[in-house]
C-alpha cells in the first residue's frame, strides 16, 4: 500500500537524499540530488494568501456534535428546493501565494507541478490552487495542479543497458535470439510510419459538437474510407432526450436506468466466482495447453478499424465468447459483461451511429437532432435526489460495436476520459485530468497462450492485440506506432480452430486481456522459487496483543495452500531488543533458536539453514509454529529493533528474492531505523495544516530500494494501539511494491472484531495468487505520453515499473498528456504488459489493451467523462500534494478541480446560459464526490483523526483498485429492516436482496428502522431507537432495543427469513472484495456513533459544510 509521505513517483520527501530513480544502487546516489519521478518546476512568485473568509472548515473545532435537521429521523415530504442557510456568508476564493520553489533536476518522467510548502494557511479558504491555470483571473496565477501537462524532462533517462546490481528481473536478454530486432522491453523510440500507406484521401468529419457547438479547425481525415454502415454502433444518445421544459424548482425523482452514479459496490471476480479466502481459480497456472481448446466464436464479422476496403471477408474481426458467471448486481453485471456474458457484451445505447464514425452530413444531422443523456443539463441546486438507487457501470466508450465487444474490461483498465481530446490545448480547456486506472493482476479467467513466438511490433515492441490492422495475410499494422510488421509463419496457425491461414482469428487478436507463457528470451536467470520469510515482533507489547497465536494458527491452517511448487522455501525471524533466527535444517529433531544480540553489526549465524524447503522440512516448521506463542509469553522485553531485523532479513533473501512479511506492534525504538513519536494528540482535531505526513528518516526507503534491486518485496502488518509512525514505516512497503495492513487498537480480548478481520485478511494474504520478479510497462499510441505513476513500486527507468512481487489486490494509476496532436487519428490505444514469474516457476506475460475514440469538441470530451475514475485519480494526486505541499493546499486543489471543470462546461459547452449551478448529467455527482474526499479521513480537518489513521487512509486511496477506493470515499447506505426478495439476485442457490442505495444524510435515517452503511473496510449496522421488535428478535436475537449489546460484531445465525436475508446481503457485499470489512452494530449510545455520523457526507458538521452549502460555494466561485 502506498504511503502518504511522498509524491507519486516515489520522489523525495523533505530532506531525502535517496529518492526513487533509475539507479539500481540507491546508496550510490549523490546526497542532495533528487531522483524522484515527479519534477517540480519553479513557480512564479504569487501573491500571499489573503485573510480567509468563511468556507469549508469555518466553524471552530471541538468535540463532534452532529447537527441534525429538525426532522432528523422522520422521513417527511421532500423539500421543493434546498433551504438557503440563514446568516451563512458565502465563500470567496482568495489567491494563494508563496515563495518560488525549485527542485533539482530529476532523471525520470516529469509529473504534476506542485507548490512549495507554505506557512499554515487558514483551512476553510478555497484558494486558486488548481491543477491548471485559471483563465478567469487576470492577476498572477496561484499554485496549479497541471495534471494534463508534463514539464520538460531534465537530464537523460537512464538506459536499461546499465547492469543493475544483484539478481535482475527477467525482462531483457542481451543475448536474445537473432530473430528479435530488439529486447522485449526496448525503450527505443518508435519509428513513425506514414499513414498514406493505408489512408486514401477522403472527406473528414466536420468539427461539430453535441450541443451545436462548433470547434474551429480542420477536420481529421478518416483512417480508411468507410461506408456509413461500417460503424452502426457508436455514441448515440445515452437515453431518450429530455422532454418538456427544464425543471426549475421542482424536485426531480431519483434517476433510473443507465445513468452515472457514485456508489459502486466492489464487483465479483470477473471469472464469475466470488472473491473469498479459498484457493485461486483453478486455471490460474494449470491446464495451460487446454486453455485455447473450444473457445466458441460469436458475433457477426465486422469491418475492423484500419482494414483496407479490399480486405477479404475472412479477415473481419470477431469476438470470443466468455463464460457466463453467477448472477450479480445488475450494475456490476453491466460493468463486467465482457467477462461474464456472451455474446452481447457492452450493449450500445440505442439511437444509431455517433459523430466519430459518421459521414459529415449524417454527423451534423445526428448532433443537432438530440442531446445524449451524458450531456443532459442538470441544475444541481434544484435536483435534490441525484444519487441513483443502484450502482452503475463505467461509461461505455463511443466505439463501433465490433471493437467495443472486445475492448478491455473497465475493472482492469479504465480511463478518466472515454473520449480522448485531439490536442493538449483542448484537454486543458476541458479542465479535467487525463489518466488511466489499472488493476493489472486482478483475479480473472483468461486465455493463456503457449507459443515459441510472441508477436510484437518491431519498432515500439507492442504486443499484437485486437486493435491492430491486418493489411493482408502476411502484414499487420501496429495500433500504437503504425509500423507495418510481417506476420510470422507460426502465427498463421490458429490453435483454437486448428486451422491455417487466418491470423486475424488467433486468440491474441480476439482478446483484449491475454496471458502468454514466455519463452527463454524473456529470462536472464532461471525463474526464482517462491520464498516466504516471516519477521515477527515478540516484544512484551506484541505478546500482550495476542496476535502471535492468531498468526501461527492461521499459517498452520493454510501452510499447504501457500502458492508454490516443490522448490518453495520458508523462514522465520523474531525480534525484540535482539534478533532470533531459527535453524530448521532437515534432520534436526526440533527447531533451534539462534540469538544475535549485536544489532549494530548484524550477521546470519547459519546462512544455509535459515531458509528451508517447505516440503522437506514441513514438520519442523509446524513444530516451530506450535511453540512460538508460548516461547515468549513471559517476556519483559519492551524494546523493538525492527531496523536490524529488516537488515538481517534482507541479507537472507538477497540471493533468491522473495516476500518478506513483517508483523509490528509498536514504534521501533532501538538500533538503526529507531523512531520517536511525532504525534501531538492535542493537534488531532486541528483545523490547521497537519504536520508529519512525510517520513522522519530515509532508512526505510533506502532499504526498500535495496530490496527492490534484489527482487524482494516487503509487506507490513501493523497491529497497534499506539502511534507507530506509518509515514516512515510505510516506505518499506511502498518502494518495494509491498502492501500495508493496519489494525489499530488490536487486542485479542478487547477488540474481537479486529481479530476476525486479521484472521480473514491473513488467510487471503497467505493463499492468494502471487507473481515474483515482475516488471510492468504501459505503452500508448504515438502522440500520448505518461508522466506520473501512482501506486507501490520502484521506477527502474522512465516507464518501467519494478514490482518484486505483484498481487491481485493492487491497483495503479497514471497521469497522461498529449504531446502531439491526434488530428489524423480516429482511435488511440493503451497497452499494459506485466511480465512476472508465477509461483509455479513459469515466466508469464499478462497483456491488457484498451481502445478509445479521439474527439475534437469539448462537448464530446464532457460526454465521455468518467466521474468515478476522475475522482479516483484526483484522490491519488491529492495524497501526493498533501506530502509535497500541505494538506490545505490539496483540499483547495480538489475543490478547484470541481470549480474549473464546471466553469469550462458552462462557458464552452452550454449554448444557452441559465441561472443555477449547471453540470452535465455525467458529472452531476462530481461535487458530491469532491465533498466526500474533503470529509474523508485522509483529508478532513477539524475532526479528531489519529495521524496513523490518516496516513493509512492515504495509503488505501493510492493502492486500492478504483472500485474499492470509491466505497472508502463515498460509502453506500441501505435500509435493511424491510429486506424483501423482490428484485433479489440468486447466487449459488442463495437469494441476495437488493435494497436501494440511499443518500448519506440523517434525513434518510428513521428511528423506526435499521440501516447498513458499507464504507469499504468497515460496515456499520445502525439500529433506530424505535426499531421494529420483529427485526430485533428475528435478526439480532434480542427482545428489545435496550438488550442490543454494546460491542456486537457478529450477527447470530437464526433460522428466520429475516436473518437469512440480512446475513446473505452482508455476506454478498463482503465476498466482492479481497479484504474483510468488520461489522459493528451501533445504537444511539454507542461509542462508534460519531464515526457513523461523520460518514453522513451531505450533512453539515462543526468543521465542514453541508452538500448544499458546498454547492452554493461552487456556484459563487463559478459566477465570478
Amino acid at each position: 500500500m502506498s504511503t502518504a509521505g511522498f509524491n507519486s513517483q516515489n520522489g523525495t520527501g523533505a530532506g531525502q537524499a535517496y529518492a526513487n530513480g533509475p539507479s539500481q544502487n540507491p546508496v550510490g546516489l549523490q546526497p542532495g540530488v533528487s531522483y524522484g519521478m515527479t519534477h517540480q518546476p519553479t513557480y512564479n512568485p504569487m501573491q500571499g494568501k489573503g485573510p480567509a473568509p468563511p468556507g469549508t472548515g469555518i466553524h471552530p473545532s471541538g468535540p463532534y456534535q452532529p447537527v441534525h435537521p429538525v426532522s432528523s429521523y422522520q422521513p417527511g415530504p421532500q423539500l421543493s428546493s434546498y433551504p438557503a442557510p440563514s446568516g451563512q456568508s458565502l465563500l470567496t476564493r482568495p489567491l494563494m501565494g508563496g515563495p518560488p520553489s525549485h527542485t533539482p533536476p530529476q532523471f525520470i518522467s516529469p509529473g504534476p507541478r506542485l507548490p512549495p510548502p507554505q506557512a499554515t494557511p487558514p483551512p476553510p479558504a478555497v484558494s486558486s490552487s488548481s491543477y491548471y491555470p485559471n483563465p478567469r483571473q487576470p492577476q498572477p496565477m496561484a499554485p496549479a495542479w497541471h495534471y494534463n501537462t508534463a514539464p520538460p524532462p531534465m537530464g537523460q533517462p537512464t538506459s536499461m543497458s546499465i547492469p543493475p546490481r544483484g539478481p535482475v528481473p527477467n525482462h531483457v536478454n542481451p543475448a536474445a535470439s537473432s530473430t528479435q530486432s530488439s529486447t522485449p522491453y526496448s525503450p527505443a523510440p518508435p519509428a513513425h510510419v506514414s499513414h498514406s500507406v493505408t489512408q486514401p484521401p477522403g472527406p473528414g468529419m466536420p468539427p461539430t459538437s453535441l450541443h451545436g457547438y462548433t470547434q474551429p479547425g480542420p477536420a481529421p481525415p478518416p483512417m480508411t474510407p468507410m461506408a456509413p454502415h461500417t460503424y452502426q454502433s457508436s455514441r448515440a444518445p445515452y437515453g431518450p432526450p429530455p422532454t418538456g421544459p427544464p425543471s426549475t424548482m421542482k424536485p426531480t425523482p431519483p434517476p433510473t436506468g443507465n445513468l452515472m452514479a457514485n456508489a459502486t459496490p466492489p464487483p465479483p471476480k470477473a471469472d464469475g466466482t466470488m472473491a473469498g479466502n479459498g484457493p485461486q481459480a483453478p486455471n490460474s497456472y494449470n491446464h495451460v495447453d487446454n486453455k485455447m481448446a473450444g473457445m466458441p466464436q460469436s458475433g457477426q464479422p465486422g469491418r475492423h478499424l484500419g482494414h483496407y476496403p479490399s480486405l477479404p471477408p475472412g479477415y473481419q474481426n470477431t469476438s470470443a465468447a466468455h463464460n457466463a458467471g453467477p448472477p450479480m448486481h445488475p450494475a456490476i453485471q453491466a460493468a463486467t459483461q465482457p467477462y461474464t456474458q456472451a455474446p452481447s457484451t457492452y450493449q450500445q445505447p440505442p439511437g444509431g451511429p455517433g459523430p466519430a464514425q459518421l459521414s459529415p452530413s449524417l454527423a451534423a444531422l445526428s448532433l443537432q437532432s438530440s442531446t445524449p443523456e451524458a450531456l443532459r443539463v442538470v441544475n444541481l441546486l434544484h435536483e435534490r435526489n441525484l444519487l441513483p438507487p443502484s450502482p452503475i457501470p463505467a461509461p461505455t466508450p463511443c466505439l463501433p460495436q465490433d471493437l467495443q465487444k472486445i475492448n478491455c474490461n473497465p475493472e482492469v483498465f479504465r480511463s478518466t476520459l472515454t473520449s480522448i481530446p485531439q490536442t493538449q490545448s483542448l484537454l486543458n480547456k476541458a479542465k479535467m485530468p487525463l489518466g488511466l486506472l489499472l488493476h493489472p493482476f486482478k483475479d480473472l479467467s483468461l486465455p493463456v497462450v503457449t507459443s515459441s513466438t510472441i508477436v510484437r511490433c518491431r519498432s515500439c515492441r507492442t504486443y499484437i492485440n485486437p486493435f491492430v490492422s491486418f493489411l493482408d495475410q502476411r502484414r499487420w499494422k501496429c495500433n500504437l506506432c503504425y509500423r507495418v510488421n510481417d506476420v510470422p509463419e507460426e502465427f498463421m496457425y490458429n490453435p483454437v480452430s486448428r486451422s491455417y491461414g487466418e491470423p486475424h482469428k488467433r486468440p491474441e487478436v480476439q482478446n483484449a486481456t491475454i496471458e502468454f507463457i514466455a519463452p527463454s528470451e524473456y529470462m536472464l536467470r532461471p525463474p526464482q522459487p517462491a520464498v516466504y520469510l516471516f519477521i515477527l515482533d515478540v516484544s512484551h507489547n506484541a505478546v500482550e496483543t495476542g496476535y502471535l497465536s492468531v498468526f501461527c494458527q492461521s499459517l498452520l491452517d493454510n501452510i499447504n495452500a501457500l502458492p508454490g511448487d516443490s522448490r518453495t522455501k520458508v523462514g522465520f525471524i523474531t525480534f525484540d531488543s535482539t534478533i532470533h533466527f531459527y535453524n530448521l535444517q532437515e534432520g534436526l529433531s526440533q527447531p533451534q533458536m539462534l540469538i544475535v544480540s549485536d544489532i549494530e553489526d548484524i550477521f546470519l549465524p547459519t546462512p544455509d539453514s535459515l531458509l528451508v524447503n517447505l516440503n522437506e522440512c514441513k514438520e519442523l516448521v509446524q513444530d516451530l509454529l506450535k511453540s512460538l506463542p508460548n516461547l515468549f509469553e513471559k517476556t519483559m522485553e519492551t524494546q523493538s529493533a525492527l531496523g536490524s531485523a529488516l537488515q538481517a532479513a534482507f541479507k537472507l533473501l538477497s540471493p533468491t528474492g522473495g516476500r518478506m512479511s513483517i508483523f509490528q506492534t509498536q514504534l521501533p525504538n532501538l538500533g538503526v531505523g529507531a523512531l520517536q513519536s511525532r504525534e501531538d494528540p492535542n493537534q488531532r482535531a486541528s483545523a490547521k495544516d497537519i504536520q508529519h505526513l512525510s517520513p522522519a528518516t530515509d532508512f526505510y526507503k533506502k532499504l526498500a530500494l535495496d530490496c527492490s534491486g534484489q527482487q524482494v518485496a516487503v509487506d507490513l502488518f501493523l497491529l497497534s494501539s499506539q502511534y507507530c509512525d506509518l509515514a516512515s514505516l510505510g516506505c518499506i512497503s511502498r518502494y518495494s511494491a509491498g502492501s500495508v495492513y493496519y489494525y489499530p487498537s488490536y487486542h485479542h480480548q478487547h477488540n474481537p472484531a479486529q481479530v476476525e478481520c486479521f484472521q480473514k485478511d491473513l488467510k487471503r494474504y497467505l493463499t492468494r495468487k502471487i507473481g515474483f520478479e515482475a516488471v510492468m510497462r504501459i505503452r500508448c499510441t504515438k502522440g500520448l505520453s505518461i508522466h506520473t505513476f501512482h501506486g507501490n513500486f520502484f521506477v527502474r527507468s522512465t516507464d518501467l515499473l519494478s514490482l518484486p512481487n505483484v498481487n491481485p489486490d493492487a491497483g495503479f494509476a497514471v497521469q497522461m498528456s498529449i504531446e502531439e496532436n491526434l488530428d489524423d487519428m480516429q482511435v488511440v490505444s493503451f497497452q499494459a504488459a506485466l511480465l512476472y514469474t508465477s509461483s509455479k516457476g513459469e515466466r508469464r506475460i499478462r497483456v491488457h489493451t484498451l481502445c478509445l475514440p479521439v474527439v475534437n469538441s469539448l462537448a464530446d470530451i464532457f460526454a465521455g467523462a468518467d466521474v468515478q475514475a476522475i475522482t479516483g485519480l484526483l484522490a491519488c494526486m491529492a495524497v501526493d500534494r498533501s506530502a509535497t505541499a500541505s494538506l490545505s493546499d490539496a483540499r483547495d486543489a480538489m475543490t478547484n478541480a470541481a470549480i474549473d471543470s464546471l466553469t469550462s462546461y458552462r462557458q464552452s459547452v452550454l449554448t444557452i446560459q441559465q441561472p443555477g449551478l449547471l453540470a452535465p448529467a455525467c458529472l452531476r455527482l462530481f461535487p458530491l464526490f469532491i465533498l466526500a474526499l474533503l470529509k474523508q479521513k485522509a483529508f478532513r480537518t477539524g475532526t479528531s483523526t489519529r495521524l496513523d489513521d490518516r496516513l493509512f487512509a492515504m495509503c488505501q486511496l493510492k493502492y486500492q483498485p478504483l472500485v474499492y477506493a470509491l466505497l472508502m470515499i463515498h460509502p453506500a447506505l441501505y435500509r435493511v429492516d424491510d429486506l424483501t426478495d423482490e428484485g433479489a439476485l440468486n447466487v449459488n442457490d442463495r437469494t441476495i436482496p437488493q435494497p436501494r442505495v440511499l443518500q448519506l444524510s440523517v434525513e434518510k435515517l428513521s428511528r423506526e428502522a435499521a440501516f447498513l452503511m458499507d464504507a469499504g473496510t468497515v460496515m456499520y449496522l445502525w439500529i433506530g431507537r424505535n426499531c421494529h421488535p420483529n427485526f430485533l428478535t428475528q435478526v439480532l436475537g434480542v427482545p428489545n432495543y435496550a438488550a442490543v449489546p454494546d460491542n456486537l460484531y457478529l450477527l447470530p445465525e437464526l433460522d428466520t427469513a429475516e436473518s437469512q436475508r440480512t446475513r446473505a446481503f452482508i455476506g454478498w457485499l463482503r465476498d466482492q472484495r479481497p479484504f474483510f470489512p468488520s461489522l459493528h452494530v451501533i445504537r444511539d449510545e454507542s461509542q462508534l456513533k460519531p464515526t457513523f455520523m461523520q460518514n453522513m457526507i451531505e450533512d453539515r458538521t462543526e468543521s465542514a459544510l453541508s452538500y448544499y452549502e458546498f454547492l452554493l460555494h461552487l456556484q459563487q466561485q463559478i459566477s465570478k
